[in-house]
């Protein structure tokens, strides 16, 4: 059992992903059946066996909706993902892993072994259970570190399965299948691509699981949130740069940076909280800084509202998210204004304080003041002051209602009764301090409240991975030094090379690391003419393995041999072939909600140079011109005659601790 890893785990999380795996395979048996259906569709010109497809497309259109219903019922399931004790904050958003189907690596690595390495492949059964077993324990990783570092060794290790086993010129014959953590829809490839980027992606995922799991009622865990939650983000951004042509939606680019955006935004909410964990004082210059942090996460949530309102993501994007970054920016805003109108209204000018800092402070709250006011007058001001006090409170007011209002539309968010409770005690506080001020005939100020200038000191940015921290050794370390020995590379089987008793000098020298390899070698001299050639790598001295040895451990061995006769094992290198075209999937913004699964032999060596080669489409596409050409296809819910629209998805929020004197 790798650590890191917890198959076993009861927990509610682990049911959850239990199923989520049933629904996927769900999704994809009514997903083939409406591929059949639509080639059907397209094949058959009887117009009674077309109205029978098109009742029977109809009808697992409605399937799969109601399979949608409960992938979405799933991605919201609050409490599996919150702190263990009572909590009063708003839910944080954390994803959901990526299923995956079983992988067998074993006849395609040992018949790679045998073929290319001319190794017996019996030998390396232990490896490539090993392979196989870390796999298989990234399907259920414990939500701390050792599941992340375990998550990370099985990165690096594909690293190193890709040098040794998957050459450019050709597939393997394995076919890694992976789930949209979005819609259920499986994608297909036979290149270690998707598996990579997949597993990052999970990685993201599993710092944010760890972000929503902290306790935000101690400083310590609010620290380790943003630790978690900046992580994730750096995890997902290396994700978008480095794997650019992810052929599934929660991996496209533009999903990619809204998640990212996302997930700073709450570590930007984190470090608010972490700031008032211990109170806020009501006093003039700590509110004026806390005015101005609480502005900065409402106006980094609307960021984030409005890159989710943006195509193509805003088709595959959970509603539910949407709709809560728009109530989060709305009540980030309300509390910037509440804090206003509380320096306005509790704090007159006395005669010790400082009225140049407090007229500069006032001033950097806005970017300008209301018309006919400044800032040292409103400050001397008790009249003015006031009015502009409640000006900020009825702007906040708005505000509260507005994201009661938007919560009360969403149904998902509307079920998160922590949600409801937190929106709804800010907005009574306002409305009490409200009720507090004097009662004047407000129609005789009828003052604009400018907006809130956001401003921070805390810096959030991505912290990169660190892959270099996790130490792997490579499994299929005994193929030799991978510079020499990697599936690009291509040798001789090895050769045998008798030099017989007493033949005096061996006739060349050696250079290189590992292997040592020959040079200056006597075309005259007894291991010449058994065969041995210029620049062949030494791999046995006397059956015993020297791949990895260096030049002195080598001579030293065929020194050690004296007088009798030597035996060596060499190889020779070949020509490298010339890589072929790349069958990675590609991505297309703008596509239609219809993936095709296209199977292309791509014999480059058999095409005429002097004709033009035809537009080669790659592995997994999708898009409206591959589904007229495709002989199946997997499709999502779309409309369809007498079909319903697809509704939008939530994943798993984290309803997590804190309380403070401000809520």
């Amino acid at each position: 059992l790798f650590q890191g890893c917890n198959p076993l785990a009861e927990t509610g999380r682990s049911k959850l992903q239990n199923q989520r795996a049933v629904l996927n395979q769900q999704i994809l048996k009514a997903v083939r059946m409406r591929a059949g259906a639509e080639n059907l569709l397209r094949a058959t010109t009887n117009n009674k066996v077309r109205e029978q497809v098109l009742l029977e497309l109809s009808f697992v259109n409605s399937d799969l909706q109601i399979l949608k219903e409960e992938l979405e019922g799933l991605n919201i399931s609050v409490e599996v993902y919150q702190h263990a004790e009572e909590t009063f904050s708003i839910p944080l958003v954390p994803l959901g892993l990526k299923e995956t189907k079983e992988v067998d690596f074993t006849l395609p690595l040992k018949d790679f072994i045998l073929e290319h390495y001319s190794e017996d492949s019996s030998e390396y059964e232990d490896e490539i259970a090993d392979l196989m077993d870390l796999r298989q324990a990234c399907r259920t990783p414990s939500r701390d570190e050792a599941g992340i570092e375990m998550l990370i060794s099985y990165f690096l290790q594909l690293g190193y399965v890709e040098n040794r086993f998957f050459p450019p010129t050709r597939h393997m014959g394995v076919l890694f299948t992976w789930y949209d953590s979005f819609t259920g829809v499986p994608v297909c490839q036979q290149n270690l691509l998707l598996e990579k980027a997949s597993i990052l992606f999970n990685i993201g995922a599993l710092y944010t699981q760890i972000g929503t799991r902290c306790n935000r009622q101690t400083q310590a865990g609010l620290e380790n949130a943003v630790d978690a939650f900046q992580k994730a983000a750096g995890v997902l951004s290396y994700l978008k740069e480095t794997f650019t042509h992810t052929p599934s939606y929660d991996m496209s680019p533009a999903m990619l940076n809204v998640l990212v955006k996302m997930m700073l935004a709450q570590a930007r909410e984190c470090v608010f909280e972490q700031i008032g964990l211990s109170g806020i004082r009501n006093e003039f210059f700590t509110l004026v800084k806390m005015t101005q942090e609480v502005a900065k996460v409402g106006e980094v949530y609307m960021l984030v509202n409005a890159a989710m309102n943006q195509e193509p993501v805003k088709e595959n994007i959970p509603y539910s998210w949407s709709k809560l970054a728009q109530i989060k920016s709305d009540h980030y805003k309300a509390l910037a204004h509440y804090f206003t109108a509380t320096i306005l209204c509790d704090h007159e000018l006395q005669p010790g304080d400082d009225e140049d800092q407090q007229e500069k402070a006032l001033s950097q709250l806005y970017d300008h003041m209301p018309e006919g006011l400044m800032a040292l007058a409103v400050l001397k001001d008790k009249v003015r002051r006031k009015q502009l006090g409640k000006a900020h409170l009825r702007q906040a007011i708005v505000y509260h209602e507005e994201a009661l209002r938007v919560c009360g539309l969403c149904k998902k968010l509307r079920n998160i009764d922590v949600l409801q409770e937190v929106l709804t005690a800010a907005h009574k506080r306002s409305l009490l301090k409200y009720a507090q001020q004097e009662t004047e005939d407000d129609f005789l100020s009828l003052i604009q409240a400018p907006d809130i200038l956001p401003k921070t000191e805390h810096k959030i940015e991505t912290i990169a991975p660190q892959f270099s921290k996790v130490k792997v050794k490579d499994f299929f370390h005994k193929l030799g030094p991978l510079t020499v020995f990697s599936a690009k590379q291509r040798w001789t089987a090895p050769r045998t090379i008798c030099i017989p008793q007493g033949a005096g000098e061996l006739g060349f020298h050696l250079k290189g690391g590992s292997p040592a390899q020959i040079y200056c070698l006597d075309p005259l001299c007894p291991a010449a003419s058994m065969g041995l050639k210029e620049g062949d790598y030494i791999v046995t001295v006397r059956g015993l393995d020297c791949k990895w040895l260096g030049v002195n451990e080598v001579l030293e061995k065929l020194r050690s041999v004296g007088e009798q006769p030597l035996e060596i094992e060499v190889i020779s290198c070949q020509d490298t072939a010339a890589s072929l075209h790349s069958k990675s999937a590609t991505y297309s913004v703008g596509m239609q909600k219809t993936y095709s699964l296209i199977c292309l032999a791509m014999d480059e060596d058999k095409i005429d140079q002097t004709k033009k080669a035809p537009l080669k489409l790659p592995f997994l596409s999708w898009g409206t011109k591959n589904r007229q050409k495709a002989a199946s296809t997997l499709c999502l819910p779309s409309a369809v005659a007498g079909s319903s629209q697809t509704k939008k998805k939530l994943l798993p929020f984290t309803l997590l601790n804190t309380e403070s004197s401000l809520y």
